[in-house]
């Protein structure tokens, strides 16, 4: 299944005040990933964080999220990778099921050090999956937005 044949879920844009470079590193660095994915509420512990950035390259992490740190493992595999400027990947987090979503991530460089990044999140979910998901997105890129400036 290609990309486009997924309805988009979640479409937002965020605009960084730092090089593209450095916004790629964030998405493709395991010790970047995971201080920002799961924002300021959520622990993932550094050596469970796996990430093989190629296409067909397989990647997981262990998140904690309140309340009582609930266990939740995420994995994927990246589809494209196209440094630094487009990165396309599956996620999900349920062990053993072929469903996930897939991200698709644009970064522009827009000069002056400054990057805008195009989040889309495509799938199968419904309305209020995708809200839940949007808030939690929200709260992920401003934990990038920190590490950042």
């Amino acid at each position: 299944m290609t990309e486009e044949d997924l309805p988009v879920g979640i479409s937002l844009t965020r605009v960084f005040d730092a090089p593209r470079e450095r916004v790629w590193s964030e998405w493709t660095e395991p010790e970047a990933f995971a201080d920002w994915f799961g924002g300021p509420t959520c622990e993932i512990p550094l050596d469970t964080v796996s990430m093989d950035v190629r296409p067909g390259g397989a990647w997981k992490l262990t998140m904690y999220a309140p309340p009582n740190r609930h266990r939740i493992d995420w994995w994927g595999e990246f589809r494209v990778v196209e440094p630094p400027e487009r990165l396309v990947f599956t996620i999900s987090d349920q062990p053993g099921d072929d469903l996930f979503d897939l991200i698709v991530v644009v970064l522009t460089d827009l000069g002056d050090g400054r990057t805008e990044m195009q989040f889309e999140q495509r799938g199968f979910g419904g309305p209020e999956r995708y809200e839940a998901a949007k808030r939690g997105w929200g709260g992920f890129f401003d934990r990038m937005t920190e590490r950042l400036a």
